[in-house]
């Protein structure tokens, strides 16, 4: 499984911020449309009905943030080697994926998989891709496949920053 930009790539899977597991709430990419995933929203909205993906609410990697990160980490391995005991892990952000389709939007929620937020460059790449998903059948199909062919040949670890972006380039054609 890799994280690049908002989307995670589990061997041939693409989903929309982070794999979702249990009732999570995720969204998942496929040929035949967009798939909402987790407790309290399913459904498959279809490529042919979908005219536009928006993703809001997106944590932007800043100084600010790293060091909010850092200082919670911090706090808690205090806490936690004081006062040893069984404590529920905070959730990630959670980002809003609007699918709109004729006359009806949808949104759909997804918990972001980078811990400090994403590079402003990897959003402003992601957006762009997901729109570029609503262009038509054929530049859908061809940009699912080469994230799913990368997801299959690549060695399952996130890539750097520099190869992340190279990479959303690479699949806006």
């Amino acid at each position: 499984m890799a994280m690049v930009g908002l989307f995670w790539i589990a061997e041939g899977d693409v989903y929309v911020g982070a794999k979702p597991s249990g009732l999570a709430p995720g969204v998942r990419l496929t040929p035949e449309g967009v798939v909402a995933l987790g407790d309290r929203q399913s459904g498959v909205h279809l490529w042919e009905d979908v005219h536009a993906l928006t993703m809001t609410d997106v944590p932007v990697k800043s100084l600010v943030r790293q060091a909010g990160v850092l200082k919670d980490l911090a706090v808690t391995m205090v806490v936690n080697l004081a006062m040893p005991m069984e404590r529920a892990d905070e959730a990630p952000p959670l980002m809003t994926l609007r699918v709109t389709s004729p006359g009806t939007e949808h949104e759909l929620s997804v918990y972001a998989a980078a811990a400090v937020g994403y590079s402003p460059t990897e959003v402003e790449l992601s957006r762009a891709l997901l729109a570029r998903l609503t262009e038509g059948a054929a530049t859908m199909t061809t940009t699912l496949t080469a994230m799913s062919e990368w997801g299959r040949a690549s060695e399952g670890e996130t890539p750097r920053g520099a190869e992340r972006e190279r990479l959303l380039r690479s699949w806006l054609g």
